[in-house]
C-alpha cells in the first residue's frame, strides 16, 4: 500500500513539473511576440501632379515619434510594434491628411497623397 501511494505522489510531482515547463514556454513565446518590432514606409505626393513631396512632416498620432520625407518623398518609422495607428501629414500650404486605423501587423508601406490648400 505504501509503494502505490509513493509512486502516486511521485507521478504527480512528475505531471506538475512538466506543466510547470509548459507555462514558461508559453510565456516566453508571448514575450518574444510582444517584443517584435516591425517597419512602417511610405511615401507622400501631391495629389494634382504625382511629384514626390519633400519635407512632409508625418506624425504617428499620440505619440511623439515624427519623421520628415526624404528627396524621394519617402519616410520610414522603424521599431513600431504591431497594433492601429493614425498617420498625419502636413505640410506647408497643403491639406493635412490624415490615415486612420492603419493596423500595422508586418512590414508595411502607405503611400499619402496631398491636395494644395490653394
Amino acid at each position: 500500500m505504501k509503494k502505490i501511494v509513493f509512486s502516486l505522489l511521485i507521478a504527480c510531482f512528475a505531471l506538475a513539473s512538466f506543466a510547470g515547463n509548459d507555462e514558461n514556454k508559453n510565456e516566453t513565446e508571448t514575450s518574444a511576440v510582444s517584443t517584435a518590432t516591425i517597419q512602417l514606409s511610405g511615401v507622400v505626393t501631391d495629389k494634382v501632379s504625382n511629384e514626390a513631396l519633400v519635407g512632409v512632416e508625418i506624425v504617428i498620432e499620440g505619440t511623439n515619434q515624427k519623421v520628415y520625407t526624404d528627396f524621394d518623398g519617402k519616410f520610414t518609422f522603424s521599431n513600431l510594434k504591431p497594433g492601429e495607428y493614425n498617420l498625419v501629414a502636413s505640410y506647408i500650404s497643403y491639406e493635412k491628411n490624415i490615415v486612420e486605423h492603419l493596423d500595422v501587423k508586418k512590414d508595411n508601406l502607405v503611400a499619402i497623397c496631398l491636395e494644395s490648400s490653394n
